[in-house]
């Protein structure tokens, strides 16, 4: 009765096309974000506080996507275990970003070099948060499953309280990134044109990597945006699903990780040091397959993430 109701419109043929397209699109997540954790713990030179920042939220992603990839568990403590998991590591996911972002706008925009030392209050903030909205989401909710849902709702009471301990800070971490990227990239642009006027190039070269910070606030809001409007309308009408609008709900948010994981993740540091480990072991005869040795190691750090200290500050 509970799984009907949750179900709505939504066919037993519908409910297996969405577990597996979660199932997929998560295991992608998992693969991306777990190669990221792998480069973290391989590469020393990668163990930085600004890759730090990536590796838990990397690391986030990829418990968010293997507990999503977990499956079915029908019932009882299994299922509350699945649907707290998932809420827990989702929620420090998008928390983590808005660290990165904070980072970032201390070192460009406020020109501080104390960010290093911030790193406690960080976990606090972003494991200490996590854990307080998954503990008030057990009031006046029932978990309850249908298919790879383990932390769907039935009651309009577990529905709102869900939306507010999820999609409102969800939605309020975007509006912080989204404002503190504006910040930075308006002060990296005013910065470039000083430097058209001081004719220094590769100045100006790394303005043009930086100002792709400017598109990651996207990945947050292509993320959960069918989502959003998935759970508004179920809350206006509880009875109906409509399939394409859960489908894109579905997909979009278990390919989280894997975006999160290309676009912070895969900076040219990552590739540089990919590239040394391949150019130490891979044969000969192949190595006409890789790209030029010079050419990578003369890449600009054009990381989102590269270690943002202020030369000479006074």
């Amino acid at each position: 009765m509970a799984a009907a109701a949750v179900a709505g419109s939504l066919t037993a043929h519908d409910r297996r096309i969405l577990t597996a397209l979660n199932t997929g699109a998560s295991s992608l997540s998992f693969v991306g974000s777990g190669f990221i954790v792998l480069c973290y713990c391989l590469f020393k030179e990668l163990r930085k506080f600004s890759f730090k920042l990536v590796f838990f939220l990397a690391l986030s992603d990829m418990l968010c996507s293997f507990f999503s990839i977990v499956g079915d568990p029908s019932k009882g403590l299994f299922c509350s275990a699945q649907g707290y998991s998932t809420h827990f590591f989702c929620v420090a996911s998008f928390l983590w970003t808005t660290t990165i972002a904070f980072t970032l706008h201390r070192t460009v925009v406020q020109h501080k070099t104390d960010v290093e030392d911030l790193e406690a209050m960080f976990h606090l903030y972003v494991w200490g948060t996590s854990l307080v909205v998954t503990v008030v989401r057990s009031f006046g909710n029932d978990h309850r499953h249908l298919g790879v849902w383990c932390w769907t709702q039935t009651g309009r009471t577990g529905k709102a309280i869900h939306f507010i301990t999820f999609y409102a800070p969800l939605w309020g971490a975007i509006l912080y990134n989204g404002f503190t990227y504006f910040q930075v990239i308006r002060m990296l642009n005013n910065a470039t044109r000083v430097a058209v006027g001081m004719s220094d190039r590769a100045y100006q070269f790394d303005m043009k990597a930086l100002n792709r910070w400017g598109y990651y606030p996207l990945i947050l809001i292509g993320s959960w945006a069918f989502g959003t409007i998935n759970r508004i309308h179920d809350f206006i009408e509880p009875g109906h699903k409509i399939f394409w609008l859960t489908f894109l709900d579905v997909g979009t948010a278990a390919l989280m990780g894997l975006f999160n994981s290309i676009a912070y993740g895969l900076n040219s540091s990552v590739r540089r040091a990919i590239h040394e480990r391949l150019d130490l072991f891979w044969p000969d005869r192949f190595r006409k397959w890789l790209p030029s040795s010079s050419k990578v190691r003369n890449q600009q750090q054009e990381s989102e993430l590269v270690s943002l200290k202020v030369e000479d500050q006074q």
